[in-house]
């Protein structure tokens, strides 16, 4: 590697200037932005299972109409995400063998089952919520194809926030059974929402190179800490209880601003999860597959009707037609 193309790269950087594809980039940055991009497409993708499972459910049209365009908006979701890796040189292909083979991970909140409407308002506020306090800094990620793809998921994420909390309010203001359901809903999706900004920054492997390099702008554990600050208000106004004994102020949080101390993660259960032990992720793992197996005819087709358009094009332009 040039020394002299490193250090131009690492001045661009400083500048807050964008990295595009067709610019000097060292290997592991290459490599970095792959497993950081791809991860985050499966996750959209993979996303969509447990809430399409809720479509054919849904209490009233209204709700169903909103559930069918979130579900919508998280495919779409994806297939930015999935451009924006194409260009650091790996296919759609490539990527979608790594996340069936288990090579390449998803956020491990969708391998947790939802058995509740009342899940469904919980993941939209709390999963979408969490969504929002980390991707929203990645709008300003040094490499450009990422950053401008996260513009307008995260205006679109922030509305599916909207939509979650508006259910969860729904149910919370409703009848002691609905109330019931709202918080059992919370218990279960409180501790997950909070593993989904990944390990500790003790045990992160990637997390300083992320920061180092601008693609990320906060660590693991200052995202975290800033979505639970963020979400206590929230349940408060709910009223809705924390699942969390060990959740109280503490004044000197954030250079004395003051924030919320918390209990500890189950990173046992976070580890399991991730590697393919959580609740459902054989279930969604086989579900992707299923749907790409049933996909093959579309594939064979479309790439058929390129070729038969390259064909009719490099005809026309030799006078056949």
């Amino acid at each position: 590697m040039s020394e002299k193309k490193l250090d131009l790269f690492e001045q661009k950087i400083a500048r807050e200037e964008k990295i595009e594809p067709n610019e000097f980039m060292p290997d592991d940055y290459r490599r970095t932005l792959i497993r950081q991009i791809s991860q985050h497409a499966h996750s959209e993708v993979v996303g969509m299972l447990p809430e399409g499972n809720w479509i054919t459910r849904a209490p009233t049209l209204k709700r169903k109409l909103g559930l069918l365009a979130k579900v919508q908006d998280e495919g779409g979701h994806g297939l930015y995400l999935y451009c924006a890796a194409e260009t650091l040189g790996i296919t759609r292909s490539e990527m979608n063998q790594q996340l069936l083979t288990g090579k390449a991970k998803y956020s491990s909140i969708f391998n947790y089952p939802t058995p509740t409407w009342a899940d469904i308002g919980a993941i939209g506020w709390l999963v979408d919520g969490a969504a929002i306090m980390n991707q929203i800094p990645l709008c300003r990620c040094s490499f450009g194809p990422y950053a401008r793809a996260m513009v307008r998921i995260c205006k679109e994420e922030s509305f599916h926030q909207r939509q979650g909390f508006e259910i969860m309010m729904t149910l919370s203001f409703g009848t002691k059974d609905q109330r019931d359901m709202a918080q059992s809903a919370l218990d279960r999706w409180w501790w997950p929402a909070l593993m989904m900004f990944g390990p500790s920054d003790k045990d992160s492997l990637n997390t300083n190179k992320s920061v180092k390099w601008k693609i990320k702008r906060f660590t693991n554990d200052q995202l975290r800490n800033k979505f639970v600050d963020a979400m206590v208000p929230q349940a408060k106004k709910l009223r809705l209880t924390i699942p969390d004994k060990k959740l109280s102020w503490n004044q000197n949080n954030n250079n004395g601003k003051g924030g919320y101390d918390f209990g500890e993660i189950d990173w046992d259960e976070f580890k399991r999860v991730i590697n393919g032990d959580g609740p459902m992720n054989r279930e969604r793992i086989a579900a992707k597959k299923s749907a790409w197996e049933e996909g093959a005819w579309v594939r064979r087709a479309t790439a058929a009707y390129a070729a038969r358009g390259t064909t009719s094009s490099t005809s026309t332009s030799k006078g056949v037609l």
